[in-house]
């Protein structure tokens, strides 16, 4: 088993245009799932918004980004990204997140998503905010 950490993103509405700005420095391979491709349209005008993005490149490089809906509280610089933790183990993911998810604020619970077998976000007692999924393959 094997867990890793990945620096997640915030974006409002500019999220695929930094992932291919990072693309073009670190190189590597850029992923985009629009809430339109995730079937999770809140506001027509975001449908094509970054629901879930990243950059992974042979040299370690790995950022993880998605655009905040208008929906959501955003101001750009305030809360500019999430800590990602991620696993290929489902088990491993629900028990980091039962011990992390104590005392905690949970803003979606553990659960499957369109995008991964489980996914889920909390902000801890320090008010960082934790992504955690389990991983699969993109088959866009």
């Amino acid at each position: 088993m094997s867990v890793t950490t990945t620096t997640h993103l915030n974006f409002r509405g500019s999220a695929r245009e930094a992932l291919d700005y990072y693309q073009s420095v670190f190189g590597g391979h850029a992923v985009a799932v629009t809430y339109k491709d995730a079937g999770n349209v809140s506001n027509e005008n975001e449908a094509d918004w970054v629901m879930w993005g990243q950059v992974v490149a042979d040299n370690g490089f790995h950022v993880m980004a998605y655009d905040v809906p208008s929906a959501m509280p955003y101001e750009k610089g305030t809360n500019p990204f999430f800590v990602s933790v991620r696993s290929e183990e489902a088990d491993e993911i629900s028990t980091l997140w039962q011990r992390l998810a104590a005392g905690s604020n949970v803003l979606r619970p553990l659960e499957p998503a369109a995008w991964a077998p489980l996914y889920g976000m909390l902000t801890d007692r320090f008010g960082v905010t934790w992504v955690l999924d389990v991983t699969a393959p993109y088959n866009g």
